[in-house]
């Protein structure tokens, strides 16, 4: 059984629909490639991913120590490459809300960062920039 449902709108915006909730997601081309960029594209959409990914194994794994990780900030930055063109580097910098993290606790949350599932599913010639600022 289907997960998602996309239907092509026309004039290279795209609406896709998770089966399960029925919440949509709509994309545009950006305005660099001949699009009107009034939505995420789908190369925003992957770097969002990444970034929700991370949160959310991290959430994960800080439950389980009894870690409170609300209020953590992620800013992304993607960056482009061209021939062929295709996502080149994701930046992503975390914050992490105020709390005495321990050495430990700072080395599980990093690795299950790093080491979530889309995270790993990009193909390795896009390079994954992520730092980490502890408050």
């Amino acid at each position: 059984m289907a997960t998602i449902h996309s239907i092509y709108k026309g004039d290279l915006r795209t609406a896709a629909q998770h089966l399960a909730s029925g919440n949509t997601v709509i994309t545009d081309a950006p305005v660099d490639n001949n699009g009107k960029g009034e939505a995420f594209s789908p190369t925003d959409l992957v770097s969002a991913a990444l970034g929700s990914c991370m949160m959310t194994i991290m959430g994960i794994v800080a439950n389980r120590a009894g870690i409170n990780i609300e209020g953590m900030e992620m800013d992304i930055t993607k960056m482009m490459a061209a021939e062929p063109r295709r996502i080149g580097e994701v930046v992503v910098a975390i914050t992490m809300p105020a709390h005495n993290y321990t050495d430990k606790e700072k080395a599980m949350l990093e690795n299950a960062a790093r080491t979530c599932p889309v995270a790993l599913s990009l193909h390795p010639d896009v390079k994954q920039t992520i730092s980490f600022q502890y408050r």
